[in-house]
């Protein structure tokens, strides 16, 4: 064969016919140029340590939203899966072990304010899983839901808007790679403010007014005298503000969203204002373990839910464009904090009172 007959010539016609294939067939190529790529087109990426939902477009984040994961104990689905089916105004039909754990369940919700899919669900192709809306803004950005992924009316719009069905889904739990800067918001661009003046201008003397007219006077009646003199109602009192107490967490912040509240005054001042409002009602209760805890609760929700809302990335915070989304985004939630506390602070009061007078009667009994 080929004049080949001893095994040395074997050897070496076997050697030549090795290298000749691994030059003609990709399949001999090193191990790190066959690593899968990603896959070219639109595709979700939701990843578990954010709490966030990537839209990907050829393997770049185009943009992020907040989202509600699986609660502590409840199984979240890992890995790929599409989007099969698009609903709009879905109905809700809890499932056998919701229905278990809350036996007072309806077999179905039909669309409207009390449906908790809200206006836009993506179904999945895992079972019972889906990408939907909520009927509860304030849980996104938490570990609350029975396995789905909730996200903000408003992005859930987006979404549904963008997305077909068949869409690739992807499901990780470490962080995804970084997205672009969003752009400066209207909100975030500094505009002047109206010019106050210092005083007030003064008002009219009541002598420059017009007299009233003279009454008649009947016959054999005596002249009617001056009208009494009424004094000018009082101005109402200026409202108190809460003092505003410092961060002690300001001194050693890493985290961006902290160090931006903490480094921007106008917004170290309305976190401060809310910390001031709970301060001084804490400091008017015979015994405020119980207020103090349900507090420390809500300011852990708040930053739960900030931390989701006005996300930013490590490293990214001193973008310009980012740090100006971030502000409008973070004074935005914090004057909302502002109201929430002290709404709930009245809470805390009413019930402090309902419980001081069921121990007032129990006493006189």
């Amino acid at each position: 064969m080929l004049g080949l007959t001893t095994p040395v010539d074997s050897r070496l016609l076997a050697a030549i016919l090795v290298v000749v294939a691994c030059l003609l067939h990709p399949a001999a190529a090193p191990a790190q140029d066959l690593l899968p790529e990603e896959p070219p087109g639109r595709r979700i990426v939701i990843s578990l340590s954010e709490r966030r939902l990537y839209l990907m477009q050829d393997g770049a984040p185009t943009r992020s939203f907040p989202v509600a994961i699986g609660r502590p104990g409840v199984t979240i689905p890992l890995g790929d899966s599409t989007v099969m089916r698009k609903r709009r105004n879905p109905t809700w039909h809890p499932t056998a072990s919701q229905r278990r754990a809350k036996p007072s369940l309806p077999l179905s919700v039909p669309p409207g304010p009390g449906n908790p899919l809200g206006k836009f669900a993506l179904d999945l192709g895992w079972t019972a899983i889906a990408i939907h809306g909520t009927n509860e803004p304030g849980s996104v950005g938490r570990r609350v839901s029975s396995g789905c992924f909730r996200m903000l009316p408003a992005d859930i719009e987006t979404l549904f808007g963008t997305v077909e069905v068949g869409t690739p889904v992807r499901v990780v739990r470490e962080a995804v790679g970084t997205e672009p800067p969003p752009p400066l918001p209207a909100a975030a661009k500094a505009a002047p403010k109206p010019a106050v003046p210092a005083v007030a201008p003064a008002a009219a003397p009541a002598a420059a007014a017009a007299p009233p007219p003279p009454r008649p006077v009947k016959a054999g009646a005596p002249p009617a005298g001056p009208p009494p003199a009424v004094s000018p109602a009082a101005a109402p009192a200026p409202a108190v503000l809460a003092p505003v107490v410092p961060d002690p967490r300001c001194a050693g912040a890493q985290a961006p969203l902290r160090r931006l509240i903490c480094d921007t005054p106008d917004l170290a001042e309305l976190d401060g204002r809310a910390r001031g409002l709970q301060d001084r009602f804490l400091a008017g209760l015979p015994d405020g373990a119980t207020a103090a805890y349900a507090l420390a609760q809500e300011d852990r929700r708040f930053d739960e839910r900030t931390a989701a809302l006005c996300w930013v990335r490590k490293g990214t915070e001193g973008d310009p464009a980012v740090a100006a989304a971030a502000r409008a985004c973070l004074s935005n939630a914090l004057r909302g904090r502002l109201q929430d506390v002290a709404q709930r602070i009245a809470e805390l009061r009413a019930e402090a009172q309902s419980d001081a007078r069921g121990a007032a009667r129990v006493v006189s009994r």
